[in-house]
């Protein structure tokens, strides 16, 4: 199991990265929209993503932070933890130049972790083709839904990769 992680562990890790990846970063848009911080949840523009990025990208690195120093079980995990809180900082500071599109990032970033597994690992080429079929159709929604220009999606598609795969090379 490349991550590592014991079977009776698998639950507890999955419930703490959900928590704080989604459900406290939901919890934080949520009351920064009720509170009147942000016009939308759907962050539209540039300047309503500063705050709630910032926000999440400090959970982000207090969720790696706290899998590498308290909950040491998975070296693996724990540096696959340390790209994914990077990628979020790289969106955090792109927000404060132009309003990057987060899902390319993101499908970039799983594009480039996954790329330099293939050398080791060749049955994951067929995923890795697939995600990427699944990247381009999210940010061809992203454009078709208007949330995005062009350059938007290609700046963080690109970041994503960089940034997965950078990471993957240095850390593994």
């Amino acid at each position: 199991m490349l991550m590592m992680i014991s079977y009776r562990h698998v639950m507890l890790v999955a419930l703490f990265v959900f928590a704080f990846t989604f459900l406290f970063p939901a919890i934080n848009l949520w009351l920064l929209r009720t509170l009147g911080s942000i016009s939308s949840l759907q962050l539209e523009s540039r300047h309503e993503r500063k705050q709630p990025f910032v926000i999440i990208t400090i959970m982000y690195v207090l969720v790696a932070y706290l899998f590498y120093v308290k909950l040491p079980f998975s070296a693996n995990f724990n540096k696959l933890m340390t790209i994914v809180a990077v990628l979020v900082i790289t969106a955090t500071v792109l927000t404060f130049f132009i309003k990057v599109s987060v899902h390319s990032l993101a499908m970039g970033g799983w594009i480039g972790i996954l790329f330099p597994l293939i050398r080791f690992a060749p049955e994951l080429l067929w995923p890795t083709a697939a995600i990427t079929v699944i990247a381009g159709l999210v940010i061809s929604a992203r454009l078709y839904l208007n949330a995005h220009t062009m350059k938007e999606v290609v700046i963080g598609a690109a970041a994503g990769v960089a940034v997965g795969y950078g990471g993957m090379v240095v850390l593994f």
